[in-house]
């Protein structure tokens, strides 16, 4: 979604099943280390702006997940379970033993299902825009997405999506920023964008939420319609010891909206994973 930093290392992962990931890490002049996960149909580039406004002080990983951007793209059906062997995968490959864990929407339903997995490797973890389950009529729902994506293509989508994603205010005064993440949108395989829907409907990570014992920020914007605030209240109040800040006007993509803010609780993140 921009233009790639100059001083990024660069690569491909291969995953245990043989799917290949395209990866990047920021370096940074702090001890920290930080893997951030992106949403549904976005990539890698998603977290640029959040990885700028962290200015060096952690190394940022961040990687097109399986199914997206130039990762390899395998036919369904995927689960959270594979997503999350796939960044522990990912992680043996550029030799991290551990990371705070940060993810938003899909990103952050594939966090809480790597720190199920591996909390061995969760020095903390980050869940912003996102929610453990999507509740009763999720598979249906998630299925009609995808149903309508498959019959008359993404670009059907574009207009739900844009008013998802981002407030009025940003959309009016951020075109750019909109457009580009709608062109990465569309840029996605309809069959893995499917794969991905299914698998967010089936999500349900609630059982994992009281077994984290590291520390946890939750957040999300009061005009969340996708993840709405009360699915937050339900991550921050089943962790142990999680924090929930709600974004006054902010809408789903809040690392694109206000990635100061989210640099800033990852901040926060990094120097509780020290202490």
């Amino acid at each position: 979604m921009s233009d790639l930093m100059p001083t990024q290392t660069i690569g491909f992962a291969e995953t245990r099943d043989g799917i290949r990931l395209s990866y990047r890490i920021v370096p940074g002049s702090g001890e920290g280390r930080c893997v951030l996960i992106h949403s549904l149909a976005m990539d890698k580039f998603f977290w640029e702006p959040t990885a700028a406004a962290l200015a060096g002080a952690s190394e940022v990983l961040i990687y097109d997940c399986r199914g997206h951007g130039v990762s390899g793209k395998p036919a369904g059906p995927y689960s959270t379970a594979q997503f999350a062997d796939d960044l522990a995968d990912l992680m043996n490959h550029v030799g991290w033993s551990s990371a705070v864990v940060a993810g938003a929407s899909m990103g952050g339903c594939i966090a809480l299902a790597f720190a199920a997995a591996y909390p061995e490797r969760v020095d903390a973890l980050g869940l912003f825009d996102t929610t453990a389950w999507y509740g009763e009529n999720a598979p249906a729902a998630w299925a009609e997405r995808a149903e309508k994506a498959q019959n008359e293509g993404l670009k059907a989508l574009v207009g739900f999506q844009k008013t998802r994603w981002f407030s009025d205010g940003f959309r009016e005064a951020n075109p750019d920023v909109v457009e580009a993440a709608v062109s990465t949108f569309l840029a996605n395989e309809i069959d893995a964008y499917v794969a991905t829907c299914n698998m967010l409907g089936a999500a349900d990570l609630r059982e994992a939420l009281p077994k984290f014992d590291f520390p946890c920020r939750v957040l999300v914007g009061t005009e969340d319609y996708a993840t709405p605030p009360e699915m937050a209240r339900v991550l921050a109040d089943n962790i142990p010891g999680a924090t929930l800040t709600i974004l006054e006007g902010a809408r789903h993509f809040t690392p694109l909206e206000v990635p100061a803010t989210i640099a800033g609780n990852l901040q926060l993140l990094i120097e509780a994973a020290k202490a």
